[in-house]
C-alpha cells in the first residue's frame, strides 16, 4: 500500500511539473521580458543602487550599433561618435572604463535586461516601447525617419503617399520599422540602418528610412553613398538613454547633461560631428 501511494505521489508531481513548463513556454516574449525587466529592477534594489554597481565592477557597458555620426568605427577600430565620446566622457565622470558592445537592436531591452551591458546609447528614439521598458534619460537630441532614395528617381518622391509604391529597407525593432508600419510600405527588415542603405545602393531595395542625423552623415556628395538622397521626412522624434528600470543611473547621466552644457563638452563635441544643430540642451 506504501509502495502504491508513493506512485501515485510521485505522477502527481511529474504532471505538476509539466504543467509548469507548459506555462512558461505559452509566455510571450513581451510577458518574458517585463518579468526580466521586474527581476532586473529587485536586484538593483537589493543591491542597493545601479550606479553602485556599475562603479564596483569598473566598467559601463554601452550596447550600441554601426550608427554614424552617432557610434562608428575609426580607422584603428575604436569606436567613435558623439553618442560614443559622451558616454566616454560620462563613464570617466564616474571615474570607471567605458566598454562598447555591438548589439542586435531588435533585442536591445533583453540585453539591458540580461545585464549584458548596462545602457543602450545609440541614437535612441523615445518610442512608447522603449520609455515602457526601461529608465530613460532626458532628451538630447531632436531626430526624424526619413526616406532614402536614389537620386535620379528622388523628384518621383515628395510625400509618404507617393513612397508607397516602393520596397523598403529598414532596421529591425526600429523607429523606421515603425513608420513603415504607420504608413502601411512594403519592407524588409535588415540588421542595421547602414545595411538599408547598402540595400538601396546595390539596388534590391528601392527606399530605406533611417534617421535623419545618418542620413545626412552617409548620403549625398562627398559620401559613401552619392548616388543616394533623402526626400520624405516621416515624423519628428527625441534622442535619449536608456538604463534598466529603476536604475540611478539615469539621475546622474541627466546631472551629467547639464554640467556638459554648462563646461562646454556637449557644444564642442556636437560641432566635432555636425550635429550641433540637432542637439536639446
Amino acid at each position: 500500500m506504501k509502495k502504491f501511494i508513493a506512485i501515485v505521489m510521485a505522477a502527481m508531481l511529474l504532471v505538476l511539473t509539466f504543467a509548469g513548463c507548459a506555462k512558461e513556454e505559452t509566455k510571450t516574449p513581451e510577458e518574458k521580458s517585463t518579468e526580466d525587466a521586474a527581476v532586473v529592477a529587485e536586484d538593483v534594489s537589493a543591491a542597493g543602487s545601479d550606479l553602485e554597481y556599475v562603479k564596483n565592477k569598473g566598467t559601463l557597458v554601452v550596447g550600441i550599433t554601426d550608427f554614424e555620426p552617432m557610434d562608428y568605427m575609426d580607422e584603428n577600430g575604436n569606436w567613435i561618435g558623439f553618442d560614443a565620446d559622451m558616454a566616454a566622457a560620462f563613464a570617466e565622470s564616474l571615474g570607471v572604463e567605458v566598454q562598447f558592445v555591438e548589439i542586435d537592436w531588435d533585442s536591445k531591452i533583453l540585453e539591458l535586461n540580461s545585464k549584458a551591458i548596462d545602457c543602450v546609447w545609440n541614437g535612441m528614439t523615445l518610442t512608447d516601447e522603449v520609455t515602457s521598458s526601461m529608465s530613460c534619460s532626458n532628451a538630447y537630441c531632436n531626430n526624424a525617419q526619413i526616406v532614402v532614395v536614389n537620386k535620379d528617381v528622388a523628384d518621383k518622391y515628395k510625400t509618404a503617399e507617393d513612397c508607397k509604391e516602393l520596397s523598403f529597407a529598414v532596421e529591425a525593432g526600429s523607429a523606421g520599422k515603425e513608420m513603415a508600419d504607420e504608413n502601411g510600405f512594403t519592407y524588409t527588415e535588415v540588421d542595421k540602418q547602414a545595411t538599408a542603405l547598402m540595400e538601396v545602393a546595390a539596388g534590391t531595395a528601392d527606399a530605406a528610412i533611417i534617421d535623419s542625423l545618418m542620413a545626412a552623415a552617409m548620403v549625398g556628395e562627398g559620401t559613401g553613398y552619392e548616388n543616394l538622397t533623402y526626400t520624405v521626412a516621416l515624423n519628428s522624434e527625441e534622442y535619449g538613454v536608456g538604463f534598466r528600470t529603476g536604475s540611478d543611473l539615469t539621475a546622474a547621466l541627466n546631472q551629467f547633461f547639464v554640467d556638459s552644457a554648462a563646461n562646454g563638452t556637449t557644444d564642442e563635441l556636437a560641432e566635432k560631428y555636425g550635429v550641433q544643430a540637432a542637439i536639446i540642451k
